[in-house]
């Protein structure tokens, strides 16, 4: 006859229930918003619902036509001690690390929607400003901010998207990637774009002369680059004193799955570990900020980091 400890175990054997556990631990989700954090289907989030209401961790409560769930606050001393050390566990894990960031994004479009009631004027105009230019107009103007007299770097610059964002706002793009095909996209893309210059080459061996760029961006490219430190001291290489570099990155994640679709070397870096790697290439004023997740987004959780070259 299995005793309550063994019974809690079981409940808890699962990954996927400890994920909602944390998540659920200080507040309530409804299925669809624990659908996102997770970014699991309906039905896998429901069942394992179920086994954890079962179990008596989690609770929930209607409120108009949705329900909301929440770790069970009650139970003995030995339920509580046994859930802390697997806390301690898994909160540790690159699973846990997304879904956190995930759930930001879900506690801000709460906050957005509350917002939203009280001042609908602003909620309107922002609604109708998408409607009219995009949602992202306010970023694509901002690389206006750059020097006209810049010579900036895309490195691993693939189809050449970012060239085509940087070319109208500084003096010269050089565009690097080492595929062929990526090189061919990109030409077709910026063949009217003067300025910009496509070379072929690795990341870890830039076809550029030491200190000819102002600034380098590398944009979802590092997780690629078999030796990132290697990569980054070409970077510092070829940028001038008081040059900046600009990294746009994923962060840690367990999906394995990439290394074979999509030729990833790296399931994504710390901040930690990017601000050594820049730091080591001889950079300084290094910063390293977590970008919030978009609505639509199926991928990992992403970060930017900028140096300045020192």
């Amino acid at each position: 006859m299995a005793t309550p400890i063994l019974d809690h175990l079981a409940a808890l054997a699962e990954p996927i229930r400890t994920r909602l556990l944390l998540v659920l631990e200080d507040r309530e989700l409804t299925v669809s918003e624990l659908c996102t954090v997770l970014q699991l289907p309906q039905s896998t989030v429901s069942r394992h619902l179920k086994a954890l209401g079962d179990a008596g961790w989690v609770g929930s409560r209607a409120q108009a036509t949705s329900r909301l769930y929440r770790m069970s606050q009650n139970g003995d001393p030995a339920t509580h001690r046994l859930w802390a050390l697997v806390r301690d566990q898994a909160a540790t894990s690159s699973s846990a690390f997304q879904d956190h960031h995930r759930l930001q994004r879900v506690l801000a479009d709460r906050r957005t929607k509350s917002q939203q009631f009280f001042e609908s004027s602003a909620g309107e105009w922002d609604r109708l400003r998408e409607e009219l230019f995009g949602g992202h107009v306010h970023l694509s103007g901002l690389v206006a901010l750059l020097d006209e007299a810049w010579v900036v770097g895309d490195l691993g610059c693939g189809t050449g998207s970012v060239s085509a964002a940087l070319a109208p706002f500084v003096r010269r793009v050089i565009a690097v990637d080492d595929s062929g095909a990526m090189l061919a996209a990109a030409r077709k893309r910026l063949r009217g774009y003067p300025n910009v210059g496509l070379k072929r080459g690795r990341l870890e061996s830039l076809p550029i002369e030491r200190g000819s760029l102002d600034a380098a961006a590398l944009t979802l490219v590092l997780h690629h680059v078999p030796d990132p430190a290697q990569a980054l001291r070409e970077v510092s290489r070829v940028l001038r004193p008081g040059g900046r570099v600009l990294i746009l990155d994923m962060l840690p994640h367990d999906r394995e799955s990439y290394s074979q679709q999509m030729g990833h070397v790296w399931l994504g870096f710390s901040e930690a570990q990017m601000t050594n790697y820049v730091a080591d290439a001889g950079f300084d004023h290094v910063r390293t900020h977590p970008l919030p997740a978009e609505p639509s987004a199926k991928g990992p959780a992403l970060f930017v980091a900028t140096a300045k070259r020192a």
